[in-house]
C-alpha cells in the first residue's frame, strides 16, 4: 500500500460512496467517518474549526471533497447553510490544501449556467445561475481559484446512482406507487453516473500522482466539465429507467411550467467534455451505457 494520504469528505455520497471502492489502489484513504482503524473522524462542513482540525489530523496528500448542499430547492429557504457547505467550506479545504500542497478534488455542477445556451456549455463560458444552489457553488468555484493551488474542480450533472437520493431511485419508487407519472420534458442535460464520476476522477489522479508522467499539477489545475456523453431530458431519462421495470406505468411530457418549484432551473446544461479529454484522454461513457451499467451493477 502507498503512504500517499486521501482524506475523502462525504463517503456516504453518491459520488463519495463511489471514491471510496474506485481509488483505493492511490493511497490510504481516511474519510470524515472512520479512518481504516475504526477511530471516530468527524466533520461539520458548516463548521471551518472541524473542517482545519480533520486536514490537520490526516495531512493528506488529496483531499476529495465529494460533499455538497444539494437539495436545489430547499436551499431556497437556507441560503445560509447552502453558503457554509457549498462556498465556505471548499474556500477553507483550498486554504488547507494549498498550505500542505496538497491536490484538492471538488466538485460543481452543471447549475452555474443559466441555461439559455443552444449548444453545450464550455469552461470559459460566462455563468449566471438561477438559483441559491446554482450560486453557492459558484461562488465555491471562486473561492478556490482565489486561493489557487493544485486544485481540480470538475463541473459534473444530473447526477444519479443505485443510494442515495436521486432522480433514478425516485422513477423507480413513484413507478411502484403510481400508474400514471408526469415528467418534465423541456429541460435538457446529461445525467451522470456516480460510478463513471468517481472512476474518471481516479483516472485523472493516477495521471496526476504518476512519477513516470511527471505532469506538471499546477499548470493543469482548474476547472473541468466531465459528464457522461449526450443529452436528452427527464422525460426520456425517465422513459430509459423504467424501459425494464416490473409496473410499466404510464409517463406524460409536461413543461417546467406545469411543474413548479422553489428553485428555477436551467432549460438547457449540456456540458462540452472536450478539455477533459484533450488533457488526460478520458471521456465518460454514453449516458445511455452508463445507465445500463447502473441498472445491472446489482445483479
Amino acid at each position: 500500500m502507498s503512504d500517499r494520504r486521501i482524506l475523502l469528505f462525504a463517503p456516504d455520497g453518491q459520488v463519495g460512496w463511489e471514491l471510496l471502492r474506485c481509488a483505493q489502489s492511490l493511497g490510504a484513504i481516511t474519510t470524515t467517518k472512520r479512518t481504516h482503524d475504526n477511530a471516530l473522524l468527524r466533520s461539520d462542513l458548516a463548521d471551518p474549526d472541524s473542517i482545519c482540525r480533520v486536514v490537520a489530523s490526516v495531512k493528506p496528500h488529496i483531499i476529495l471533497n465529494a460533499a455538497a448542499y444539494t437539495a436545489v430547492d430547499k436551499a431556497e429557504s437556507e441560503p445560509e447553510l447552502a453558503n457554509k457547505v457549498n462556498h465556505l467550506a471548499p474556500a477553507i479545504l483550498a486554504e488547507q490544501a494549498k498550505k500542505l500542497n496538497s491536490v484538492l478534488i471538488h466538485y460543481s455542477t452543471d447549475y452555474v449556467f443559466d441555461g439559455s445556451s443552444q449548444y453545450p456549455y464550455r469552461e470559459k463560458d460566462s455563468v449566471n445561475p438561477v438559483s441559491i444552489y446554482g450560486k453557492t457553488k459558484l461562488q465555491g468555484e471562486e473561492a478556490i481559484k482565489a486561493i489557487g493551488g493544485q486544485y481540480f474542480i470538475f463541473r459534473t450533472a444530473w447526477v444519479y446512482g443505485m443510494r442515495g437520493k436521486n432522480f433514478l431511485l425516485t422513477m423507480q419508487r413513484l413507478a411502484r406507487e403510481r400508474d400514471l407519472l408526469r415528467v418534465v420534458d423541456d429541460q435538457r442535460g446529461a445525467p451522470t453516473w456516480s460510478r463513471s464520476i468517481a472512476e474518471a476522477t481516479t483516472q485523472v489522479l493516477a495521471q496526476l500522482i504518476s512519477p513516470r508522467l511527471q505532469l506538471n499539477v499546477a499548470e493543469l489545475a482548474g476547472i473541468y466539465h466531465m459528464t457522461c456523453n449526450g443529452q436528452t431530458t427527464w422525460y426520456r431519462f425517465a422513459q430509459a429507467i423504467l424501459a425494464h421495470a416490473e409496473k410499466q406505468p404510464i409517463i406524460e411530457p409536461i413543461s417546467t411550467s406545469e411543474y413548479p418549484t422553489p428553485a428555477k432551473r436551467p432549460a438547457y446544461s449540456s456540458l462540452c467534455n472536450s478539455k477533459l479529454a484533450e488533457t488526460f484522454g478520458i471521456r465518460l461513457p454514453a449516458w445511455e451505457t452508463a445507465l445500463e451499467l447502473c441498472l445491472n451493477s446489482d445483479k
